[in-house]
């Protein structure tokens, strides 16, 4: 361990041979800066929160296209996604998917636990706001630019109605329980695109349905937004960090290790993926920047997956919601 922190207080020279050895990428550089600053402080932590529900059932990972609707299965857990219709276009929005609706989460769920209020301030700057979810405003143009693929993805995640569906067995009996919701049936978006530093003449904001705000606020897991910065460009990361943070603290409470299939996992947060081989490969390359932004996460391979081990939480426990 003494090694490990000799190491990190040497970042400018480690970094330097690395880059000399092999150049490092943007996100690999973040990785790295990332990884540092919350080993060397931990406490530090930028607090955001993701829905267990939403830990368990992930959204897609690509786009769907014009399938009906989406769903992906936990066990007795579903989620289904219907999209929502643009009026101008006379016809879908589309599905959210990929890192940004994700970021988008981790930021509406944050505010909804922090302000307690399902209306939320957006504000008049969108530059400000990709800020504050983890994008960068300086990307280039066109359609691949940060701001045109977040205000998409914002349409498609606001506008989408989300259901949580559960089979219950409780003496002997079987039982169905479901909430049907629309994310943020009210809103306005007054942002432009093409000038995201411009101060807008009026604040863009959302109504979280009410439904989806008790059940995104109830027990939310909690994530350190240096850590989702850090892996914003892979959705399967961002997936399995907060996945990581939810089971590491269950399996610590349990005091005993817990076995995960791949196979399970891949039908939790892989459905994209058609083998389980593909899906453990991919997934073990994205555990590999979870564990370098969660230092303390305790992970045993063995045959056919692998085991999660009792260990410290991700966001210290004073930090977790109804605590701070």
């Amino acid at each position: 361990m003494q090694q490990v922190g000799e190491l990190f207080k040497n970042l400018p020279i480690v970094k330097k041979a690395l880059k000399e050895a092999a150049p490092l990428t943007p996100s690999q550089e973040k990785l790295l800066d990332a990884a540092t600053a919350i080993r060397l402080d931990p406490d530090a932590v930028e607090r955001a929160y993701m829905a267990r529900q939403l830990v368990q059932c992930t959204l897609p990972h690509s786009n769907p296209g014009n399938a009906e609707r989406w769903m992906r299965r936990n066990g007795n857990l579903a989620l289904v996604i219907r999209p929502g219709w643009d009026i101008k276009k006379d016809c879908s929005l589309g599905y959210p998917y990929g890192s940004i609706p994700r970021l988008l989460l981790f930021w509406v769920i944050t505010e909804a636990v922090l302000t307690k209020s399902r209306r939320l301030l957006l504000g008049n700057n969108l530059a400000a706001f990709m800020r504050h979810v983890g994008l960068n405003p300086d990307t280039g143009g066109g359609k691949r630019s940060d701001a045109k693929r977040l205000r998409e993805q914002m349409r498609r995640l606001f506008r989408c109605h989300i259901s949580f569906d559960q089979v219950m067995s409780l003496d002997n009996a079987e039982g169905n329980r479901w909430v049907d919701m629309q994310v943020a049936p009210e809103g306005e978006l007054w942002w432009d695109v093409r000038q995201p530093e411009q101060l807008g003449l009026f604040n863009s904001w959302i109504e979280l349905g009410e439904k989806f705000f008790e059940a995104v606020t109830a027990g939310p897991v909690p994530a350190d937004m240096r850590a989702l910065r850090a892996l914003r460009r892979s959705p399967l990361a961002l997936d399995l960090y907060a996945w990581a943070t939810y089971r590491a603290f269950s399996v610590s409470r349990k005091g005993a290790p817990q076995f995960v299939p791949w196979r399970s996992l891949m039908r939790q947060m892989g459905c994209d993926y058609d083998e389980v081989s593909n899906f453990r490969k991919k997934a073990n390359k994205a555990l590999r920047k979870v564990r370098a932004v969660y230092p303390a996460l305790k992970i045993k391979n063995k045959p056919g997956g692998f085991d999660i081990l009792p260990c410290p939480p991700a966001v210290p426990p004073a930090l977790h919601a109804g605590r701070a």
